[in-house]
């Protein structure tokens, strides 16, 4: 799972070309973005402005040019998985975060559709047995919805938990992979 360092994290996209799309889907609206090395944000609202103000805002320092064929098929990838939620994704991604949480989402992404792991599972799958709400954290840091599944991981009790794009999405998510 490549991705950046912390330095290029912080440093909010200087010198980096970012295309981004917003769509309707069955989940409201989503946003797709990309660098040159993969798709790095993948987010839900109910409208396209807030998305793109956060997109903005966290990119601050990228350069916003046009889309090209190949975010074309990345986008339209991610469309067709939210239509049909039943397949792994094969994207490049350009992950932005800690190690921890690029060692957590690493386990979510083994995650296989329509199954769920607690948060607890997932910390003793890292060697953290202790680290559960850390793993939690990391879902919450999540920005790439759907190629990293955070909706996959539930409560302890097996019920929803949190979810960074809202509880019914979550709901809607799982019901959506279970067919």
């Amino acid at each position: 799972m490549p991705g950046m360092s912390p330095g290029e994290f912080r440093n909010r996209g200087r010198g980096e070309r970012i295309r981004h799309s917003v769509r309707a889907c069955v989940l409201g609206q989503v946003l797709v973005a990309a660098t040159d090395r993969g798709v790095c944000v993948v987010e839900f609202a109910d409208r396209a402005d807030p998305l793109v103000a956060s997109l903005r805002s966290r990119f601050a320092e990228a350069k916003f040019v046009g889309s090209d064929a190949t975010f074309e098929a990345w986008l339209g990838a991610v469309l067709a998985g939210i239509a049909l939620p039943r397949a792994a994704f094969e994207l490049p991604l350009d992950i932005r975060g800690t190690a921890f949480q690029q060692t957590v989402w690493q386990v979510l992404c083994a995650i296989p559709p329509g199954s769920t792991m607690s948060y607890r599972e997932v910390a003793e799958r890292i060697g953290r047995p202790g680290a559960a709400r850390a793993v939690a954290r990391a879902c919450s840091g999540n920005s790439l919805a759907l190629l990293v599944p955070c909706h996959r991981v539930v409560r302890g009790d097996s019920g929803l938990g949190g979810y960074r794009w809202g509880i019914e999405r979550k709901q809607q998510l799982l019901e959506r992979e279970r067919g």
